[in-house]
């Protein structure tokens, strides 16, 4: 998965080192290098400690409020970068720098952990962030104002009747995403029976006011609304997100999207050591497609519920890179789409606005003057765009390696056509 790729808490939190680290921390650590995660205070100080050591964060946690898992919080921050790094304008399926993004925290607790993560990796990165709790909002502004991030962090209070995406409210034309950590249970008898259910203590002290942890619904009713709101708000926001706390609740989801006629979606799992599992699900209205590593990091959900792939990959087993380049190349280029071919980067990309490489369209083209040629096209109107990858890794010392990853579109029909005539063509069929 991409975001494991830069995560820093990839393996579990040394406690030892952080003890050496952070002398407030030491004070709770157990001889045997252990944490005793029944005391609040030694979970409080442990997120505090992290948030300070690894993210230059000051960090206050009040003792009534939900303590916010820092290597949790930062899987969900690395999830979203890989989603909006591999959807932007500009195609580049990895970070870029210069891109200014905006969030929406939806619930945002009682001290925005997730706009604070979110400013602290990336640099261009700004945060609305609302609550409807009133200590929530006072604590919030608080902890933004004591890192100097007022600038790049508004925090605003709304109400249980309000809109969950409040753009107009906010007088906000577009945003880039929203993310939510929403209450799990749908009461507060849930939660209790809930925690009697375990049969061990539980494995972090829950703090968590009631407001932070029980909705009506519970989580599916709470991210039905979004998937409600986005309805209307559509294209306004680039992707729709949110965590979830049971992976049933995700199966439910994505099948409302479908109902709704939404194919764009992405689906992940959070692990955290062997303790901590949780969920989230991304959908958008737009036709940019995330990554397969993005997309589709799950396990144990029903395939027909899984994300179209956006990448397709097979091999040639003869020939050279630039033999394939070449013919790719040719082939391409002979068609009425748009194709860049970058040589010394065995790399093309490409938009076409339909289907022009079925036998029907080429029998056409050949009946019309000068058709057959690369042309200019509207990449915001453009059916499909894709690129095309030439590569040697990840197989044996002869032939080479396809992988066509799909950018932009809706129709999964016209990627796989397009792929199968790649292949066709590469392979001399």
């Amino acid at each position: 998965m991409r975001v494991a790729r830069n995560n820093i808490y990839k393996n579990d939190v040394d406690f030892a080192t952080l003890a050496l680290q952070s002398p407030e921390f030491a004070k709770y650590l157990k001889r045997n290098n252990q944490l005793d995660f029944s005391d609040p205070d030694a979970v409080r100080q442990l997120t505090k400690s992290l948030l300070q050591r690894d993210f230059n964060l000051n960090v206050h946690i009040p003792e009534n409020r939900l303590c916010p898992p820092v290597p949790n919080r930062f899987n969900y921050i690395l999830w979203l970068q890989g989603l909006l790094d591999t959807t932007g304008n500009e195609y580049r399926d990895d970070y870029d720098p210069d891109r200014k993004v905006t969030g929406l925290d939806i619930g945002t607790g009682c001290c925005s952990i997730y706009p604070l993560l979110g400013c602290a990796v990336r640099p261009q990165w700004n945060f609305v962030a609302t609550d409807i709790d009133d200590d929530n909002i006072r604590t919030s502004q608080e902890t933004v104002s004591a890192n100097k991030l007022e600038s790049r962090i508004l925090i605003v209070k709304t109400d249980l009747s309000g809109s969950l995406i409040p753009l107009d409210k906010l007088e906000v034309k577009a945003i880039d995403f929203t993310m939510c950590n929403p209450p799990f249970y749908t009461s507060r008898k849930e939660l209790v029976s809930s925690a009697e259910a375990k049969k061990r203590p539980p494995f972090s002290a829950c703090t968590g006011a009631e407001v932070e942890m029980v909705t009506q619904g519970g989580e599916v009713a709470f991210v039905s609304r979004m998937i409600e709101e986005s309805l209307r708000l559509r294209e306004r926001v680039l992707w729709y997100t949110s965590m979830v706390g049971k992976l049933s609740s995700v199966s439910i989801l994505i099948e409302k999207l479908i109902e709704h006629g939404n194919h764009n979606y992405a689906v992940t799992e959070f692990i955290q050591g062997s303790k901590t599992r949780r969920w989230a699900i991304a959908w958008s209205w737009g036709d940019l497609r995330p990554s397969v590593d993005v997309a589709r990091s799950i396990t144990n959900l029903p395939k027909h519920l899984l994300p179209f792939p956006s990448e397709y990959i097979f091999d040639i087993p003869t020939g050279s890179i630039d033999d394939a380049g070449q013919r790719l190349d040719n082939e391409l280029t002979s068609l009425p789409l748009q194709w860049f071919w970058r040589n010394n980067l065995t790399t093309g990309a490409g938009f076409a606005m339909e289907n022009v490489w079925s036998r029907q369209a080429r029998r056409k083209m050949k009946g019309s003057a000068g058709a057959m040629q690369s042309i200019d096209i509207d990449e915001s109107k453009a059916a499909l765009g894709f690129k095309v990858h030439v590569r040697k890794e990840g197989i044996e010392e002869k032939g080479v390696r396809i992988l066509i990853r799909w950018l932009k579109g809706t129709d999964s029909v016209l990627f796989e056509s397009f792929c199968a005539m790649v292949k066709r063509k590469l392979e001399g069929r």
